[in-house]
């Protein structure tokens, strides 16, 4: 194979999803997944407004595997907007839903910050459309060089 793997997937249901003030994104997404028996999403669109955001940057220079020294971690209090909110959910090699999250949200003066999403809390609202996906032989598993966990895709035979 060359340096890449793929699958192909369908589309399954679609939602709107509208997570109140003062609860965490990531912990409601799961919540979701489970209640909704979601194994596999991708999230379309997100906007709201977001505070107590932890998340990490790479730093410049960064090598390979990303280490804890190698990464900020950063937390905010904000309010800020939600510019974006990109990401999937998958099923991890234990078989429970696990999701991988990255964030845009714009300070006040227009300023732009963003990275990996550890998580964070609604501050007015959050509105999610998210597609579930008709997918198999993927996982989501621990990665060596990566830092969080990574896609994990069965080869075809």
């Amino acid at each position: 194979m060359n340096g890449y793997w793929y699958k192909e997937w369908s589309q399954g249901r679609r939602f709107i999803i509208k997570i109140k003030p003062g609860e965490q994104i990531r912990n409601d997404l799961l919540r979701f997944a489970r209640t909704a028996g979601v194994k596999n999403a991708v999230i379309v669109s997100a906007v709201g407004s977001v505070k107590n955001v932890n998340f990490r940057g790479i730093k410049a220079g960064a090598r390979l595997p990303i280490t804890e020294p190698r990464m900020h971690q950063h937390t905010v209090q904000g309010p800020m907007e939600l510019l974006g909110l990109e990401g999937n959910l998958m099923l991890d090699e234990s078989g429970e839903v696990d999701c991988h999250l990255h964030i845009l949200m714009g300070k006040s003066s227009g300023e732009v910050l963003g990275g990996h999403l550890f998580d964070a809390e609604v501050f007015a609202t959050c509105e999610i459309l998210l597609t579930e996906m008709e997918v198999s032989g993927i996982e989501r598993h621990p990665s060596s060089s990566g830092g969080v966990s990574t896609l994990y895709i069965e080869e075809e035979d």
